[in-house]
C-alpha cells in the first residue's frame, strides 16, 4: 500500500466512479480498478459494493476515506516543508472584510518590518469563505471576527471589538439618548452579505428578540453600507473600528448596545493539523500584542439601545 493507492481511492470516493477518478488523475480505468483491488486485498475488507455497475462505499470504505485524507494531507505537508528547507517562507493570510478594512494593512506592515525575509499574501472575504479556504488548505492562517463552526479549526480570540448601530446625524435617533429595541422594527437596514460574521451576530440577536429586519440594501463593502446610512437614512450594524472618521466628521451617529450583547473578538484561526511555521507563530504573537483598536468611541456622545 502506497500514498498513490490512497490518492486513487480518495478520488474514486469523491467522484463516485472509477472512470471519473481515472479521468481526474489522467490514468487508465484498469489502473484505478487494480489499485482499489490491491487496497481491499491489503486490508482484507471490501471498500465498495458493486451493484448494477455502480459503486456504493462500505462502512470500512468510509473509515479508510477519513484516515486516507488525513494521511495524504500530512504527507503533502511533509513534502512541502522538506522542499521549502533553505527556501524563503511564504504565508497566506485570510482576513474577513471587517478585519481587512480596519487592521490588516497595519498588521502586515508591522509583520513585514519584523520578518523581512517572509513573503506575505493576503486575501479578504467574509467569515464563511475564509473558513472554507482554511479547511481546503488554500490559506495558512485567518484573522476573523465571525463565528467559526468547523471542529477542525482552532480559533483563538485575541483582539476585542464590538459592534455599534449607526445612523445618519440627520436621523431622529441621533437626537436621543436612548432607543428602544422594538423601535428598530420600523427601520430599514443596510446589511452585510450572507456569510458575514457581523451579519450573523446581528441577525441572531434580532431573532432572539423577536424582531424582523427590514433589509433595504445588501453588500459586502463597509464603505457602501456607510454611504447608504448617510445618504438614505438607513440603519446598519458595523464594527466600531470602521466609523471613526465619519463620527469625527459628524456624518454618522453611533448607538451602543446597553447590554454589551454585540461585544466580540477578532480571532486567529488555523487548521488543527497545520504545523505552525516560525512565520505563523510570529504573526500570532504580533496579533496577540496588537493594541490599536480604536478607543475613540468612549470620547464621543453615543446613544444607548435598550430593551
Amino acid at each position: 500500500m502506497t500514498i498513490r493507492h490512497l490518492r486513487i481511492f480518495i478520488e474514486v470516493v469523491k467522484n463516485g466512479s472509477m472512470s471519473a477518478a481515472a479521468s481526474r488523475l489522467y490514468i487508465s480505468q484498469p489502473t484505478v480498478s487494480q489499485a482499489i483491488r490491491e487496497l481491499e486485498e491489503h486490508y482484507g475488507v471490501l471498500l465498495f459494493n458493486r451493484l448494477n455497475r455502480k459503486l456504493y462505499i462500505t462502512e470500512a470504505g468510509r473509515k479508510l476515506f477519513s484516515y486516507a485524507k488525513s494521511v495524504v494531507k500530512q504527507f503533502d505537508d511533509l513534502e512541502e516543508k522538506m522542499l521549502k528547507i533553505n527556501k524563503k517562507e511564504k504565508i497566506k493570510i485570510g482576513s474577513t472584510i471587517t478585519v481587512g478594512e480596519s487592521i490588516l494593512s497595519d498588521i502586515v506592515n508591522k509583520f513585514t518590518k519584523k520578518e523581512p525575509d517572509i513573503e506575505i499574501y493576503s486575501y479578504m472575504n467574509n467569515t464563511q469563505v475564509i473558513e472554507s479556504k482554511l479547511l481546503n488548505s488554500e490559506i495558512d492562517i485567518g484573522i476573523v471576527e465571525g463565528e467559526i463552526k468547523s471542529p477542525d479549526l482552532i480559533c483563538i480570540p485575541e483582539i476585542k471589538d464590538f459592534l455599534v448601530l449607526i445612523c445618519s446625524t440627520n436621523h431622529p435617533f441621533a437626537k436621543r439618548k436612548t432607543i428602544k429595541l422594538k423601535e428598530l422594527a420600523n427601520e430599514r437596514f443596510a446589511m452585510r452579505e450572507k456569510g458575514s460574521g457581523t451579519r450573523e451576530l446581528f441577525e441572531r440577536y434580532m431573532s432572539d428578540n423577536g424582531i424582523e429586519i427590514k433589509t433595504a440594501f445588501e453588500g459586502n463593502s463597509p464603505e457602501a453600507i456607510k454611504k447608504e446610512v448617510i445618504n438614505n437614512n438607513y440603519l446598519a450594524v458595523i464594527s466600531v473600528c470602521l466609523v471613526e472618521e465619519e463620527v469625527k466628521n459628524s456624518r454618522i451617529h453611533v448607538i451602543e448596545n446597553a447590554e454589551g450583547a454585540w461585544d466580540r473578538y477578532f480571532s486567529i484561526v488555523y487548521h488543527k493539523d497545520k504545523t505552525l511555521t516560525r512565520g505563523m507563530e510570529s504573526l500570532i504573537e504580533l496579533v496577540r500584542d496588537y493594541k490599536n483598536i480604536s478607543s475613540f468611541i468612549k470620547t464621543v456622545p453615543a446613544s444607548r439601545l435598550i430593551k
